[in-house]
């Protein structure tokens, strides 16, 4: 059965903005790899090398920093021309600043005044490999991609009411933090189809999508965010009682929200012309509040409030 819709899907446009991002970045992707803040994929499409195999390291000829002397090279290849390390500076002979005779003339070397550290509230964190990349790397997955002209979709190999949702759905809410194809896509876009026809199902499921919405809104990654949020709103939507549900488990879910409430895109004069993309932190987080509060009962707001000390009502007022 393939999932048909009149425009473009949520998962479509995380990959339209992904490979309009590469014309200004083209290797952001991989920096992130060797940085260690994304999950690496498999060596090749039959899986990972033998251990004793030698994988070519190909990082420094992508970064143009080939020709750089390794550390543990000895004193002499450093020190020869273009070594980076001058025999003057190896010589012993040469005393300076050392405080040779009893006293010293020479002034004091300024002390160094280092500005205190950044918290890094809002700095990313690393994403680790998600349960939904290793079901889908085994096959266990009943979803595939249907290729098309403009977007792609998700093809479901059975019926999705008759999923199991206990054990499918925290699956796919694991994958919204992936921001690699095809898990990202599958990942959203199976989550949307779930809600969309899960009814009844999913309010019995909502304690175990905790973790994997805690733990995608702990990415601090901007787009990870703007996903979960995207996705906490339909899942407030989708059925009736659940927002009620999800009052308990607001000190998991709305640090992150207090963090980056006021992190908004000021365009000054110019003209924002991706607000249908929704990708404004800011908004994004008042509307999922305002939904919070308006299905989550008579205590949603006061455990709102706690949380978030700025909000303020939009059912009182």
């Amino acid at each position: 059965m393939t999932t048909a819709t009149t425009k473009v899907s949520p998962a479509a446009m995380l990959v339209h903005e992904e490979n309009f991002q590469k014309y200004y970045n083209p290797l952001a992707k991989k920096a992130d790899k060797w940085r260690g803040m994304l999950p690496k994929g498999h060596h090749c499409m039959f899986g990972d090398f033998p251990s004793d195999f030698d994988i070519p390291k190909t990082r420094l000829k992508l970064l143009g920093q080939s020709t750089l002397t390794p550390r543990n090279a000895p004193v002499s290849a450093r020190s020869a021309p273009g070594g980076g390390v001058s025999p003057r500076t190896l010589s012993p002979t040469k005393l300076h600043k050392t405080g040779g005779a009893n006293f010293s003339t020479a002034k004091a070397t300024p002390r160094t005044e280092f500005p205190p550290p950044k918290a890094g509230a809002h700095q990313k964190r690393p994403i680790q490999p998600t349960e939904f990349r290793r079901f889908y790397d085994r096959g266990d997955l009943p979803v595939q991609i249907a290729h098309r002209g403009t977007a792609n979709l998700i093809s479901w190999k059975v019926d999705i009411e008759k999923l199991d949702y206990h054990h499918y759905l925290p699956i796919f809410f694991d994958g919204l933090r992936e921001k690699e194809d095809p898990y990202r896509f599958l990942a959203v876009q199976g989550v949307y189809d779930m809600l969309d026809k899960g009814g009844s199902k999913i309010l019995p499921v909502v304690p175990q999508l905790i973790i994997p919405i805690k733990t995608a809104l702990n990415t601090r990654d901007a787009e990870v965010i703007a996903t979960t949020l995207k996705v906490l709103q339909t899942l407030v939507l989708a059925g009736e009682m659940i927002g009620e549900a999800l009052v308990p488990y607001y000190r998991q879910i709305l640090p992150v929200f207090n963090i980056f409430k006021n992190k908004r895109l000021n365009s000054g004069h110019d003209i924002d012309y991706s607000q249908r993309k929704r990708l404004n932190l800011g908004d994004l987080i008042d509307e999922t509040l305002e939904i919070f509060e308006i299905h989550g009962g008579e205590d949603a707001f006061i455990n709102i409030k706690y949380m978030i000390p700025t909000y303020e009502s939009c059912v009182l007022s």
